[in-house]
């Protein structure tokens, strides 16, 4: 049964989990997180690398012992050292854990003060009053935790892109290698690259005599069959995602392509248009009383009803049939338009590769020029770089320039922006970088007033070039700080700085309403991987798609310039 990166990862975390209820050895969990973190951020499976021989300790955070926890699960499906610690503690303090506002120090205070290991008996305990008193409670903190608890079941579970893309890219390829199907795509929130998704729907192509159904619901990972027909089968994967399987005739393959991509609103739009023209859509095709017209292939719908072809990253009715019916849909950036990235980190701070390593992934990743951005000083837990270090640094960039081919080193830092808009490090060391990134790693809860002055002063500083995850949020565990983007962004044209959309799967920000912002009113973003190692190159795809859903073109991402016209347009002169 195949075994993810996420699936690793998740087995570390509870791990780190259930040690720091246990009062563990804080350096002993922090591994556990790390190396989770890790596994999460490839851009590879781990088991690949295995099975290609590959170091598991070269991996950042792994020493022998983690990789040999990992071969053991990729082995067995399992760990012995978290069947120890799930017997030594209560069952279901797992679903404590999973409750928004509980972490394992919260939960271990609840067990070992409280005795409460069950959800009723938080509930409970939380109806009475109980839990105000403890460390770090009081009353707010019990009440969210009781709105929490009774808004449980309500909540459908969610996965991010690139999670969701770890169990879709092997179904995909096993769906692929069945007798008689000819195609297979996905189709839903995935293909419209949106950051979570709730499902995945893939359609098929496929004879009737192909056993693609019977394969589908016998897939190795699924848990359980909802459902199963001839034509549509619904699966619950091990991880909890569900999964719907359609087969579709050619004749309407681009019509069930069409009806299961876009948004609910898009579709209305759609069927509204063609009802206009005395049309029908549907999943089957495009029909005129009786008569099909279009539904072969996606363009044949469009066209069907005026329209060109319109990108499934568009397709939530914020104004794409309109573009479409003006002639006016951008053409949106691809991967390949890329030529740089201008936000990564190597292990002088918390990157786990040297500065020659991550010049020749970036080059294999068919990049041009890539920007080396540690953290600065303030940021400690990251080994930021002081002045000195920084120095030291920009000589290793110089001499190493002289060297590399096919790939040019750019200097820069990822400073701090502190709380009163000063940044981390003087002017006049900045200004001697190619370029400077500016970021906000603290004071997330400053009213909306105080964080965007404080960034807009950040930006007035003479060499601040690129505002990096500039809302801070991280999907699903930390919501953006309050910020007034609109005056952010207008700061930045006027000052000639540009924004970051930062591709970590983990933060996707720029959001895709602030990107379009940034286009309408136009500041240049740049997509950037933030890479922490040589595989998280692989993470700007992700970024890409971002771009897309905000109707980014190559005209308006940064990196996808010259060198020579990067360097310009960060000193100005362009």
């Amino acid at each position: 049964m195949p075994i993810h990166n996420a699936d690793i990862a998740d087995i570390f975390d509870e791990i780190a989990d259930l040690l720091e209820i246990e009062h563990a050895n804080p350096f002993r969990v922090r591994a556990y997180r790390n190396a989770a973190r890790t596994l999460r951020g490839l851009g590879r499976e781990v088991s690949v690398l295995l099975a290609q021989g590959e170091d598991l300790t070269r991996l950042p955070g792994i020493g022998q012992d983690l990789a040999s926890k990992i071969e053991e699960i990729l082995a067995t499906g399992h760990c012995a050292l978290l069947d120890k610690l799930h017997k030594r503690l209560p069952p279901d303090l797992g679903e404590l854990l999973a409750l928004p506002g509980l972490g394992p120090k919260r939960v271990g205070l609840l067990y070992h003060e409280l005795d409460i290991h069950t959800l009723e008996q938080l509930h409970r305990a939380a109806k009475d009053g109980r839990l105000r008193d403890l460390p770090g409670f009081g009353v707010k903190t019990e009440q969210n935790i009781l709105h929490a608890l009774e808004g449980r079941m309500g909540v459908p579970q969610r996965f991010k892109l690139a999670l969701a893309g770890q169990y879709a890219g092997p179904l995909v390829d096993f769906l692929r290698g069945v007798a008689g199907v000819e195609a297979v795509e996905i189709a839903g929130s995935y293909r419209r690259a949106k950051e979570t998704v709730g499902d995945l729907d893939i359609l098929v192509i496929a004879d009737r005599a192909s056993p693609v159904m019977a394969r589908f619901v016998a897939y190795d990972e699924v848990k359980e069959v909802v459902s199963r027909g001839d034509t549509r089968a619904t699966v619950i994967l091990r991880c909890g995602l569900q999964v719907d399987l359609r087969r579709v005739a050619q004749q309407s393959y681009g019509a069930a392509l069409h009806y299961f991509t876009g948004s609910r609103a898009h579709s209305i739009a759609m069927r509204a248009l063609a009802r206009r023209q005395g049309l029908k859509i549907n999943e089957y095709g495009v029909f005129r009383g009786r008569k099909r017209v279009a539904g072969e292939t996606e363009a044949s719908v469009f066209h069907s009803v005026g329209l060109p072809w319109i990108p499934p990253e568009l397709r939530e009715n914020q104004g794409e049939i309109e573009a479409a019916r003006q002639g006016a849909l951008p053409k949106l950036v691809v991967l390949e338009d890329l030529r740089g990235d201008l936000h990564a980190h190597t292990r002088a701070s918390d990157g786990h590769d040297s500065l020659q390593e991550m010049a020749a992934a970036a080059r294999a990743h068919g990049l041009e020029y890539l920007a080396i951005t540690e953290h600065s000083r303030r940021l400690s837990v990251a080994r930021g770089l002081t002045p000195e270090r920084l120095l030291k640094q920009m000589d290793e960039i110089d001499r190493l320039n002289e060297r590399l081919e096919g790939i040019t080193l750019l200097k820069g830092i990822e400073v701090d922006i502190l709380e009163d808009g000063r940044l981390d490090l003087p002017d006049a060391l900045l200004g001697r970088l190619d370029l400077v990134v500016g970021a906000v790693h603290s004071g997330f809860n400053l009213s909306r007033r105080k964080q965007t002055e404080r960034i807009l002063r950040a930006m007035d500083h003479p060499y601040f070039s690129i505002l990096a995850h500039p809302t801070g949020r991280l999907i699903q565990r930390r919501e953006p700080y309050d910020v007034d983007m609109l005056r952010i962004v207008r700061h930045a044209r006027q000052r000639g700085c540009f924004l970051e959309l930062n591709a970590h799967p983990e933060r996707l920000d720029l959001l895709a309403a602030y990107c379009r912002m940034a286009r309408d009113e136009g500041v240049l973003v740049s997509i950037n991987s933030d890479a922490h190692n040589t595989l998280q190159f692989a993470n700007l795809k992700y970024g890409v798609g971002q771009a897309r859903r905000g109707w980014l073109e190559k005209k308006d991402v940064l990196n996808t310039r010259s060198l020579r016209r990067l360097r310009a347009l960060l000193q100005g002169t362009l």
